[in-house]
């Protein structure tokens, strides 16, 4: 008797990481490039709207391209063309879809 309670609460706990550590994989293998895009987009529309510029701003300015270095699995490039650096964002996406960094207008 004295052993089962003993490893009941184990056994709770590591049922417990179990489930969070599938469910961080699962995150992590199912965001896909356009749903990134997308958020990032949002973002960006909010971010212009935030600096005053967001009566133009439109989700269809932004694109993304494959990270290079830097832990980057995706980097969402926002903007009007011709490039206007008071008007563009730049955001360094990782794999979970996680913001790592942010260029923009008030980095330069």
């Amino acid at each position: 008797m004295r052993r089962t309670v003993f490893f009941l609460p184990v056994a709770g706990l590591v049922a417990i990481a179990a489930i969070l550590g599938w469910r961080q994989g699962w995150i992590h293998a199912n965001v896909t490039e356009t749903q990134a895009i997308a958020a990032f987009a949002e973002r960006y529309l909010a971010d212009r709207a935030g600096d005053g510029t967001g009566a133009t701003a439109r989700a269809a300015e932004c694109r993304g391209v494959p990270g290079a270095g830097q832990g980057a699995w995706l980097v969402v490039v926002c903007g009007p063309e011709p490039h206007d650096a008071a008007r563009h964002y730049t955001y360094y996406v990782d794999r979970a879809g996680k913001l790592i960094r942010r260029v923009g207008p008030d980095d330069a």
